[in-house]
């Protein structure tokens, strides 16, 4: 389940189907993601195809990614069995 969202345009959108601060290309694909780590119990529920599911390294240690597309990514944490600290950036 999330439990928490450092993004509040990912959070608006996920609760309230509501597109303003999420780039609304994005929308069908984050949909998707969100209701998977919804539904996840560990971070590897995440590793599908086409997602490129990775783990972060340095700073971002025990923090998760998938691809949502070329430069943005889908991050978040797991806590037990939640999901937590879910972002949405660009990180390039």
């Amino acid at each position: 389940m999330i439990r928490s969202f450092r993004h509040r345009g990912l959070e608006r959108f996920f609760a309230r189907s509501d597109y303003r601060g999420i780039p609304a290309q994005f929308a069908p694909r984050l949909e998707r993601m969100l209701d998977r780590l919804d539904a996840a119990v560990r971070p590897e529920d995440m590793r599908l195809p086409g997602y490129r599911f990775h783990r972060l390294q340095g700073k971002l240690r025990g923090t998760y990614a998938v691809s949502v597309s070329d430069n943005w990514r889908l991050t978040f944490r797991f806590d037990g069995k939640d999901a937590i600290h879910v972002d949405l950036g660009d990180y390039h």
